[in-house]
Formats: C-alpha cells, sequence, structure tokens
C-alpha cells in the first residue's frame, strides 16, 4: 500500500511516501516559505538518488506546493508512481479536534471538530485544516487520516489529566491535559520495543521548537507534559511553557490586551523572552558563553525545566530504564543533555562523555557501561509513526 505522509507547518509543508508495509521511504519532499515569492522546493526520489531543490520560487499556497509534489511524484523521469491513484492513504500528523484525540478517518465531522479547537492551536489547526481540504480536491476517494498528537496519550490515567476545574468544564469544554507529540513520543516506544524487547519505564525528552516530556510504562503513555494547549511543560523556543494561570487577569488589569498577552505567551516568550537574543538555543548558548547573563539563565530555566519532569516522572514510574533524548535539540544539543543528566545522576544514570559529544544519524545508547539506566540519543521520525498508524488503521 502506497501511503503519503503530509507534515503541515505555518508556512511549510513536508512529504513522504511510504511504500507500506516494510516502512521504504519512496520519496519525500518539503516546500518552505509557503505563500511567499521567495519559497523553497524539494524533492528526492529515494529510489534512484535523484534530488533537486529550487529556491526563489513562487508558491502562493498549499495548494500549488501540493500540486508540485504530486507532479514529480509521477514524472516519467523523475516520479516514483505512474499515477496518483496509486496513492491509497494520506495521513496527517494533525493535532487537535473536539471530542477527537485518537486516530480518525478526516470526515466532515472530525474537521469540524478541528475547527472547535482553532482557538486552543490556531498555529497547528489552521495549517492542517486548508491542507487537507487541498488533499481532499487533488486525490477525490483517497482515506485521509488522522494520526492526532493526543492520539498516543489516550491511556493517560484520568486523575493525571483532569486540572483542578469545576468538573463541568471538563465535561461541556473537553478542558483537560491532552498530552502531545504523541506521533514522536510512540515512535520512541517503536524502537525500545524493537531493540529491547519492550520500553520498561522510560522517558521520552521531545525537545526541539517546541518541547514535551512523556512517561511511558510497558509501551504506552502514562503522562506528558503538555496541559489543554501546548503552552505547558519546560519553556520552548517562543512558548512560555508552564506560567500561573492568574498571570493573565493580572496583566488585563494593567491594561494590557488579551491579543498582546497571547501573542507574548506564543511568540515572545520561552528561549526568546528570557535570553532576548533568540529563540534558538545554538544562538543563546553562544551568546552565554559570551558572558550574556540572560542567555544563560535561559539555558538554565530551559534544562530547570526538563530535569523538573525527568524528576517527577521517576516517581510516577517508581524507576526508570531508558531516558530518551530527540528533536533538533535532544539530538544535537550534547550541553543540555550533559546538565540533565548530571542533574539526576542520583537515579542511576552515568553518561558516557565521549559518546555524548559523538553526532549520528542512528540510534544510540550515550550512557556508561556501569550506568542502571540506558540513556538514549534517537533520531526524530514522527512521519514513520504516523505511516504505521496509517496503513494498520480501520473502521
Amino acid at each position: 500500500m502506497k501511503v503519503l505522509v503530509c507534515n503541515v507547518g505555518s508556512t511549510s509543508l513536508k512529504f513522504k511516501l511510504f511504500d507500506m508495509p516494510g516502512d521504504k521511504v519512496l520519496a519525500d519532499g518539503k516546500v518552505e516559505r509557503v505563500g511567499r515569492e521567495d519559497a523553497i522546493f524539494h524533492y528526492g526520489n529515494r529510489s534512484t538518488g535523484y534530488s533537486v531543490q529550487l529556491e526563489g520560487q513562487s508558491i502562493p499556497s498549499y495548494a500549488e506546493g501540493i500540486q508540485r509534489y504530486l507532479a514529480c511524484l509521477t514524472d516519467p523521469e523523475t516520479g516514483v508512481i505512474a499515477d496518483v491513484s496509486e496513492i491509497e492513504r494520506v495521513g496527517f500528523k494533525t493535532v487537535l479536534a473536539k471530542g477527537f484525540y485518537g486516530i480518525h478517518e478526516l470526515t466532515d465531522e472530525v474537521l469540524q471538530a478541528m475547527e472547535d479547537y482553532l482557538v486552543v492551536a490556531p498555529a497547528h489547526n489552521g495549517p492542517y485544516l486548508e491542507a487537507i481540504r487541498q488533499i481532499q480536491q487533488v486525490l477525490p476517494g483517497v482515506k485521509l487520516v488522522g494520526v492526532f498528537e493526543t492520539a498516543f496519550h489516550t491511556t493517560i490515567p484520568k486523575e493525571r489529566r483532569i486540572y483542578g476545574i469545576p468538573y463541568e468544564w471538563y465535561e461541556q469544554y473537553g478542558i483537560q491535559r491532552m498530552g502531545y507529540h504523541g506521533a514522536s513520543h510512540g515512535y520512541i516506544a517503536d524502537v525500545l520495543t524493537e531493540q529491547c524487547g519492550g520500553t520498561g519505564n522510560a522517558i521520552s525528552c521531545h525537545l526541539g521548537g517546541s518541547g514535551s516530556l512523556c512517561a511511558i510504562q510497558n509501551g504506552i503513555s502514562v503522562d506528558n507534559s503538555f496541559g489543554f494547549s501546548l503552552q505547558a511543560g519546560p519553556i520552548h523556543a517562543n512558548r512560555i511553557g508552564d506560567t500561573d494561570a492568574y498571570v493573565i487577569p493580572y496583566l488585563l488589569s494593567q491594561g494590557m490586551s488579551i491579543d498582546e498577552i497571547t501573542r507574548g505567551m506564543d511568540k515572545r516568550g520561552g528561549l526568546l523572552g528570557i535570553s532576548g537574543v533568540s529563540n534558538d538555543l545554538r544562538d543563546v548558548q553562544i551568546a552565554a558563553e559570551g558572558g550574556n547573563e540572560r542567555a544563560q539563565l535561559a539555558v538554565d530555566v530551559y534544562c530547570a525545566g526538563i530535569i523538573h519532569y525527568v524528576g517527577a516522572y521517576y516517581a510516577e514510574l517508581g524507576g526508570l530504564d531508558h531516558l530518551v533524548f530527540t528533536g533538533g535539540i535532544g539530538e544535537n544539543s550534547s550541553l543540555v543533555r550533559e546538565k540533565v543528566c548530571k542533574a539526576v545522576a542520583h537515579f542511576g544514570i552515568v553518561l558516557d562523555e565521549e559518546k555524548n559529544a559523538q553526532r549520528s544519524n542512528q540510534a544510540r545508547i550515550i550512557s556508561a557501561e556501569e550506568s542502571r539506566v540506558k540513556v538514549w540519543v534517537v533520531p526524530a521520525n514522527e512521519e514513520l509513526g504516523v505511516a504505521r498508524r496509517t496503513y494498520e488503521y480501520e473502521k
């Protein structure tokens, strides 16, 4: 079965065409800066090694980006399929839909549920809705499947999901801790199962532009640092992470508008907000090494948040077998891994400094032989997780 996975960002599209089962990637593609005259288009044929990247392109909407990728897929010289009719399913790493928290066919009812939660995840649901509707037009009759970011976390016990709010808010509005980054954390569970025969007690740290930690017990999610929205947990690149709810009414009383507050929490917080330098940890770290005290504070706050959740999940799990780092920062920042592992060394973690400093595109263990807990670095592969769930989906 040919399964196309479409990963949608606020101004980007990423594609991978899989031959399932077997997890074989036939072709990939990426469109950056959608809606601009200087967009970037990439297409690669994994079988032949053909690859092209075109810059300075005019790609005014998702529709043009999708059409361009499908044209490459079916081109007699560069393509991997003869006709788009060979694509049987399209999987999306969708984020949130009111009342639909697992894996669902993207019917009109489910799309409306995504609309209902636009205010909770505007940067994610809006672009996905646009891209899904475009795919519906160019691939009529193909089954579209939403592997919602909440899907992996539907196993979290209710006592870890419920806020101390009036219970009718939960019943009427669905306000609860949702858990996100499910495709990533679910893939980590797959990797540990494949390599170790099971996950045991594991903590998965997906650290990137946004970040979350997940407690995994025997392959299932039992806690996640995200909340109702994608604002909770350790600080993110731009987002504030855990913050007292009464900050909002206080700032309103000081004359700020709700739009100003929302923008501050969503766009001007996190690493950027504390450091005043950048939302990119690499830039913040360079500034810290140069003596910038706010930049150093941002690094310290970032790591402190991760350490906090590792400690909490260690207690919830009753011990730890695997600590896993994934995502752009998790895979590439030896500094963050070192600071976190040293802070929780009393859990039986001994980091191998030489292994930690190395880079690889393969899953690897960076803990020392004598470490009671295995520390892993696993390259993120959310698209593969989505492809597997899309292929397995039955209704």
